[in-house]
């Protein structure tokens, strides 16, 4: 009989973090394997087919960059960045490099959970065929018909709206960053394009939320980009 349990792979090499989460994984419904470098990560990646990866930046023998652009470069699990770096260039170039979120030291375990429950409906997502609907709270959305109702009120997007709330529904409980965004949305990573971007989502909140002030679905990650939450 299969443990349906989730495996996490967990690459750390800072040993009080791996006690921390040898506890209290297992007790949260976990199971786990550990990598202290790089090099053992990948292997455990191939070998063990986990659910999950959790990934501190700053290995022994790499850069944890560089193994999220290698993983990345094969499979499509989800990858959880754990580290003590908490510069905004750092939460970017791990989520452009295939991170699907980012958590910086110290943390507490009832975050970690919820980012980790988060990144693994993601991945499960990615398993299975592409929903043709998408709905969190009021906001519903329909892909194929391309209409969009917050509550029984069907809302009117303009093109770029609704392509700008299609991506970020595909990677809805995932920080998409502005490259991304821009990059899916065909256009350029100028500043110019980074501000037209704050423009479109800005629309897009006055038309999907109740107070555009106080967003419930679209939020921003400061310096980073945008996560649309999930339901």
């Amino acid at each position: 009989m299969t443990d349906a349990k989730p495996l996490i792979l967990i690459i750390e090499d800072e040993a009080p973090i791996r006690r921390f989460l040898r506890a209290s994984l297992p007790m949260h419904g976990y199971r786990f394997v550990e990598a202290v470098t790089a090099a053992e990560g990948l292997h455990l990646a191939a070998a063990q087919q986990p659910e999950l990866v959790i990934l501190d930046l700053g290995l022994p023998d790499r850069d944890g960059l560089e193994l999220v652009r290698e993983l990345r470069g094969w499979s499509q699990v989800p990858i959880l960045v754990l580290s003590a770096r908490d510069r905004e260039t750092d939460k970017v170039q791990a989520l452009d490099a295939g991170a699907d979120d980012y958590l910086t030291k110290p943390f507490g375990m009832g975050e970690l959970l919820a980012r980790m429950r988060v990144a693994l409906r993601h991945g499960a997502r990615r398993a299975a065929p592409e929903a043709a609907t998408f709905a969190c709270g009021d906001l519903r959305v329909d892909f194929a018909a391309r209409r969009i109702f917050t509550g029984d009120s069907e809302v009117h997007l303009t093109p770029t709206e609704f392509r700008l709330l299609v991506v970020l529904a595909h990677h809805a409980g995932k920080v998409v960053t502005h490259r991304q965004l821009l990059r899916e949305l065909g256009g350029d990573e100028h500043e110019d394009a980074v501000r037209a971007l704050r423009v479109h989502v800005s629309q897009l909140r006055r038309k999907l939320e109740p107070d555009p002030a106080r967003p419930k679905h679209l939020l921003t990650e400061p310096g980073v980009g945008y996560r649309l939450l999930e339901a």
